[in-house]
């Protein structure tokens, strides 16, 4: 189990949203690249990075700062999301250093965008399905689609993805637990790994998710709880260490 510290970029600064609202916003740094110095000094081994700017604009606003970090930490793996929605837009990302681009609304848009993706970038395409209620949410969560998240999920498998994103829109940022069922469920649906989003909050959750390993689920990206000193890092990974060791896993 893989755990992964969000940072998310809006107008250059390290933020957190509730439920994806722009407008629900917590800053928690005006210097990102300290704040991803800090998580990969406490041993996080990859970044989360989402340009929120991007998301909701189509396009990267954010690039910058995230160039710099990938610059800055180059033995750290990095996955970024938000306005990812050309192969420019790709290319770009993984020559400064990004080894995984998520796709998120482009990839329900446009399907076939992610076949070519996964054809033209190989290994380093992930797509991020953000559901509620089971339905997949698209333009920075400000609008629900028809599709079904494991539908969904079982297309881009075919199409050769990496991995998935999977985030529940209802607990992200609300600090309320992590729907591990919801998350077992998509993982078994499909065979390739399954990121958990939205709502890890306590040592529990990060028991729960190691427990969803045997389902598929191979990491879990943390954001809130450990920006708010509700989760620390160091016994986190302490939590895997040990559940790991339980399961005779080297």
């Amino acid at each position: 189990m893989l755990l992964i510290p969000a940072i998310d970029l809006k107008d250059g600064r390290c933020v957190r949203l509730r439920q994806g609202n722009m407008d629900d916003e917590t800053v928690f740094s005006d210097d990102p690249v300290a704040m991803a110095a800090r998580w990969v000094e406490a041993g996080s081994r990859r970044l989360h990075l989402v340009d929120l700017n991007g998301a909701v604009q189509g396009f990267p606003v954010n690039a910058d700062i995230i160039g710099r970090i990938a610059e800055a930490f180059p033995d750290v793996e990095i996955q970024v999301g938000g306005g990812i929605r050309d192969f420019n837009t790709i290319q770009t990302f993984l020559d400064v250093g990004v080894d995984y681009v998520i796709i998120g609304t482009q990839a329900v848009r446009t399907p076939h965008f992610v076949d070519d993706a996964c054809l033209e970038f190989p290994g380093h395409v992930f797509v991020g399905l953000d559901a509620r209620d089971g339905k997949v949410a698209v333009e920075g969560w400000s609008r629900l689609s028809s599709h079904s998240a494991i539908d969904m999920a079982q297309r881009f498998e075919e199409a050769g993805v990496e991995s998935l994103v999977f985030t529940d829109i209802g607990r992200d940022g609300m600090m309320r637990g992590v729907n591990t069922g919801a998350t077992r469920e998509l993982a078994r649906s499909i065979s390739i790994p399954v990121i958990a989003s939205g709502g890890v909050t306590t040592l529990d959750d990060v028991r729960d998710l190691c427990e969803a390993e045997q389902d598929g689920v191979s990491g879990a990206i943390i954001g809130r709880a450990l920006y708010e000193g509700k989760l620390d890092l160091d016994e986190a990974q302490a939590v895997v260490n040990g559940s790991r060791g339980a399961r005779g896993v080297s």
